[in-house]
């Protein structure tokens, strides 16, 4: 039945045109959303960013900011937490210090506590997990997104916490491991898969691996320094069939399997 002067198949059509030569503004995005992760102190490890990941509904023509946050230092006592992740009214929460004479600190996922029989930090529910215990001598590992941070025992330190894996960029990438615990005598924890920094033995704490929300490792006792945690990094990503954002600051656009990717390392926005 005609409409005017067209039909409804000729509408439809003309619809289906538009999208598919990338005039139509996409109305959602897919995101993954990590945020810095913590330093770790003078034995347990650090705690690694929030991860977050879903669909939002977004708002074509309007700004919307995207905060990259940074990884916390390292040190000879407490370890710094993180700074947390935004984009638009999506927020990650930084990854909790590693302990340093005193309990992990809280965070997306917690710090790993001091050896000296400390707690390891708590987490923030669906965006990572609590550190491991330090023994009466070796630090706790931070938690990552993915698992616990484990808990030293006797002279061996606690491993941190695994990432969780995306292919949201195109690539499977795995985000937000947890800082390795350190001992000055026996054996260092291993920093989790997803950036996570190893807990030295007998030196200082590696840092974690910038932009992926990892902890940083803790150090060997009073005289070493935590390494610094990673920073994080927003990613977001949507069919190709629609338009290109209509403008972005800090972002880099890639494409991969059909879809438009914008990538932040540091502080931006996006006008879809």
């Amino acid at each position: 039945m005609a409409t005017g002067l067209f039909t409804f198949k000729q509408v439809n059509q003309a619809l289906a045109q538009k999208a598919w030569s990338g005039t139509q503004k996409t109305n959602f995005v897919e995101y993954l959303v990590v945020a810095g992760g913590g330093g770790g102190g003078n034995s347990g490890g650090a705690g690694a960013g929030g991860l977050l990941t879903g669909i939002l509904p977004v708002a074509t023509g309007t700004s919307l900011t995207v905060t990259v946050g940074g990884g916390g230092s390292g040190a000879n006592g407490q370890g710094a937490s993180g700074v947390n992740s935004v984009f638009s009214s999506i927020t990650s929460t930084a990854g909790g210090g590693g302990g340093g004479s005193a309990n992990g600190s809280s965070g997306g996922s917690g710090g790993g506590g001091d050896g000296g029989l400390k707690l390891g930090g708590a987490n923030v529910s669906g965006q990572g997990n609590y550190g491991g215990v330090g023994s009466s001598t070796a630090g706790g590992g931070g938690g990552g997104a993915g698992t616990i941070g484990l808990s030293g025992v006797s002279t061996v330190c606690g491993n941190g916490g695994a990432g969780i894996a995306s292919s949201i960029n195109g690539t499977v990438t795995t985000y937000s491991g947890g800082g390795g615990g350190g001992v000055g005598t026996g054996t260092a924890g291993t920093g989790g898969v997803g950036g996570g920094g190893n807990g030295g033995l007998n030196t200082n704490g590696t840092a974690a691996t910038a932009n992926t929300g990892g902890g940083g490792g803790g150090s060997a006792g009073s005289s070493g320094v935590g390494g610094n945690g990673g920073s994080g990094i927003v990613i977001i990503r949507y069919p190709s069939t629609f338009a290109d954002a209509a403008s972005v600051s800090n972002g880099t656009k890639t494409t991969a399997n059909g879809y438009t990717i914008y990538t932040f390392l540091t502080s931006g926005s996006i006008t879809l």
